[in-house]
């Protein structure tokens, strides 16, 4: 009788069997942590979630400067990926009202990213809105980030340093913030190509490698740099980062071949590539910041001619060569001016040197390019400080060629997010592997001794053992303590884990840029939504709506109209002039309108839009007062001063401003009044009550305190006052009739006013010519 089926294949399976996937414990748990690591980084990435709306299917971007990148992504799916550029500019006529913007100068990396994954999935038939999509593709980005570091990490210190590098940066609060939901901007493709970059480019110079693995990484971390090149001006650092670590490896008689021939790979390949991004262009190498490459080249040929068998006179002629011609090359490009301004020029020259921001009110204005205090590094990097101290230590008792490149890296990034507040993103990376590399250099001993086994030695001893044994419990134990508190439970933050409580809070326009968030707000703050809505629905979009530069792709890409600026400081001098509309008195400001107005197309620039924050609260005598909160035009309104006030003379010999007829000059906020020592209040003073600004917040806040009073019964008065408008229009008030307890004692008003050119003409006299 034959066999059966079951005889058969058993037979058949039997070698198989034999096989066994052996897998340790230590991996299965190293795996583990990985992914629960990689998995906490993306809830916490979309806890904003919490404030959008899934039943519509749709979310919204966080911040201001998303919604340019999303303007520039919705026309590569609708025109295509190079569009923007080729074959002719996109000029964006509803931008910086009457010229438009050039949307040429985009960097185009996360919007042909967003572009192409949206064109990939409708490709397989799947209905995706695409704000939705672009929402989402910070947190999946920053995951990979996440991922990377694991490797980074690890080829640097071992599995358990990559995990403490991904579990720090996973949890780094600057890094959260710019791979959080909804922050779609420069910032994604920056943080993943500064990562995957210092990875391959690491490994490429490692000579355990193959010369054939070595190139392979070479070419990986040219593309990577190429990439970052066209998605963050923030790569400039790292070129230049990577260049002085070339230096000092010099410097330390470090060379070897690979270095030459990975260093030309990667960034002759890069180079090239990135030369080839719209925007960029060959005047990219003969920027300020970039030229360095050059110098690190000759050098690394210098290097390599020095290894052959030659005279010392020859080799200090080359030597000496080498520097008159890196020097003198240098200075020559200087004084014949074809050294480009796009590199060391503008916000790379102010980082290196922050006192000139102090003489830039437009890059002063921004709050995250301030200047770093002490009290922010604590805030982002808490008790790990310590361990980072530590790690810093052991690297120098071990200088290998990768710890060199994490010093150079710590180094510079350091001086980097010292000078500007948003920089510390580029610190995080530095500061995860090395106190990582902290952490497990002093835990090692401690490990050790827990591992050894028992000896059978005298009583006094064998106590002794023991005794050591339970204090290394302790230290091991304390250590895990330590960073319990620093990344789970945070005593400076009411016991709230830091990287929770920057990341739990709606998106800057669900919460209608109000510091609100966590479990207690339920619904989104829907001020600006509402508004927003109302403007797309009833202004064309061809109509002009005045308001700061801060709400300007708000206004052009959610409600569809035309603005005179946007966050892209385009154009400092209209900035200028949209600060003098603000900062003038009614006549000045009507000026200034009836010249935009009138410039091109008469009757489009029709509306201005404020936006204000008031705090509402009661006094030891039971009244109820409302205070300027700050988080809106009351905040900004310091900026608008200094901005329009370095352009005074312009204005001056241009008729728009001066002590005739009633009109007024200034060059900065103090000729509209003062903070008080008292109160802690901005005090307007006469010119100030008069001013565009101050007449339509407090109109807005009037209005509110009346509406409010009526309501809840009971009277509530602004601690300010202010003249009312005369040539301004009330058309819509938004959260006017939010309650006072709603959000804690905070609510925001936009209020949009119609430009009523009629009752100035009548007023003053004046013409719709100009």
């Amino acid at each position: 009788m034959g066999e059966g089926i079951k005889d058969r294949l058993s037979k058949r399976l039997e070698p198989f069997s034999r096989l066994r996937l052996e897998v340790s414990h230590g991996t299965i748990i190293a795996y583990s942590a990985l992914a629960l690591i990689l998995f906490i980084a993306f809830v916490v990435r979309i806890l904003p979630l919490r404030w959008e709306n899934l039943a519509a299917g749709t979310t919204t971007l966080n911040e201001f400067d998303p919604y340019y990148q999303l303007t520039v992504t919705q026309y590569m799916v609708n025109h295509g990926l190079l569009s923007p550029y080729f074959p002719t500019h996109w000029i964006n006529m509803q931008l910086w009202y009457p010229h438009g913007l050039d949307m040429s100068t985009a960097l185009p990396s996360i919007p042909i990213t967003g572009a192409a994954i949206y064109d990939v999935i409708r490709a397989f038939g799947a209905n995706v809105d695409i704000t939705t999509l672009c929402a989402l593709i910070p947190p999946v980005v920053g995951v990979i980030t996440v991922f990377i570091m694991y490797l980074l990490g690890k080829d640097i210190g071992g599995r358990t340093v990559g995990l403490l590098s991904a579990l720090f940066i996973s949890l780094a609060p600057s890094i959260i913030e710019r791979t959080s939901l909804g922050f779609y901007d420069t910032e994604v493709p920056g943080t993943l190509g500064l990562i995957l970059f210092i990875f391959l480019f690491l490994r490429s110079i490692d000579n355990r490698r193959s010369l054939r693995t070595s190139v392979f990484y070479s070419i990986g971390a040219a593309a990577t740099l190429a990439y970052f090149i066209a998605g963050w001006g923030g790569a400039y650092y790292m070129i230049d980062a990577t260049v002085l670590f070339i230096f000092v490896l010099l410097a330390m008689r470090r060379y070897n071949q690979r270095l030459l021939i990975s260093y030309t790979v990667t960034f002759g390949l890069g180079l090239m590539i990135a030369t080839k991004v719209p925007y960029m262009g060959l005047v990219y190498l003969t920027s300020g910041a970039v030229l360095p490459v050059a110098a690190g080249f000759v050098l690394l040929l210098i290097a390599e001619l020095l290894r052959n068998n030659i005279s010392l006179k020859s080799k200090l002629t080359m030597a000496i060569g080498a520097l008159v011609i890196i020097v003198g090359g240098f200075a020559g490009l200087v004084v014949s001016g074809l050294i480009s301004g796009s590199g060391i020029t503008g916000k790379f020259e102010t980082v290196l040197d922050p006192f000139i921001r102090a003489s830039s009110p437009i890059i002063n204005s921004v709050a995250e390019q301030q200047i770093t205090a002490w009290g922010n590094i604590y805030i982002e990097l808490g008790i790990g400080l310590l361990f980072f101290l530590i790690g810093i230590y052991f690297i120098l008792q071990n200088p290998s060629t990768k710890y060199i490149f994490l010093m150079v890296f710590a180094v510079t990034s350091l001086f980097f997010a010292a000078s500007m507040i948003r920089l510390l993103a580029i610190f995080d990376p530095a500061f995860a592997i090395i106190a990582g590399i902290g952490i497990v250099s002093l835990l090692k001993p401690f490990y050790n001794l827990l591992k050894e086994a028992p000896r059978t030695l005298a009583k006094s001893k064998r106590r002794l053992a023991r005794v050591s044994k339970e204090y290394s419990g302790i230290a091991i134990f304390l250590i895990f303590l330590i960073l319990v508190m620093n990344l789970a439970f945070s005593p400076q933050t009411g016991g709230i884990p830091r990287p929770i409580e920057s990341a739990y809070v709606p998106t800057a326009i669900s919460g209608s840029s109000l510091p609100l968030g966590g479990a207690s707000l339920t619904q989104p703050v829907s001020a600006w939504l509402d508004a927003l809505t109302w403007i797309q629905s009833n202004i064309p979009s061809n109509n002009v709506v005045v308001a700061w530069w801060d709400y300007g792709d708000w206004l052009s890409d959610i409600g569809n109209v035309t603005t005179l600026c946007d966050n892209t400081t385009y154009n400092a001098t209209q900035i200028g002039n949209v600060g003098f509309i603000m900062m003038g008195n009614e006549n000045q400001s009507m000026h200034m309108l009836n010249f935009f107005d009138n410039y091109n197309n008469p009757g489009r620039v029709t509306y201005i839009l404020v936006f204000t924050t008031i705090a509402v609260q009661s006094s030891s005598n039971g009244a109820t007062y409302a205070y300027p909160a700050g988080y809106g035009d009351e905040g900004k309104f310091v900026w608008m001063a200094r901005i329009s006030g370095t352009y005074e003379q312009y204005y001056l010999n241009n008729g728009f401003m001066g002590t005739g007829a009633g009109l007024t000059e200034w060059k900065d906020e103090t000729s509209f009044g003062n903070y008080s020592s008292t109160t802690g209040q901005w005090q307007w003073n006469s010119q100030g009550q008069n001013c565009t600004i101050a007449e339509l917040m407090y109109d807005a806040a009037y209005q509110y305190c009346q509406a409010a009073s009526s309501s809840s019964g009971t009277t509530i008065t602004p601690t300010w006052t202010a003249s009312m408008p005369k040539y301004f229009t009330p058309v819509e008030i938004f959260g006017v009739n939010t309650p006072p307890t709603q959000y804690g004692g905070l609510v925001p008003l936009v209020a949009l006013y119609k430009i009523d050119y009629s009752a100035y003409y009548a007023a003053t006299g004046a013409t719709g010519t100009g």
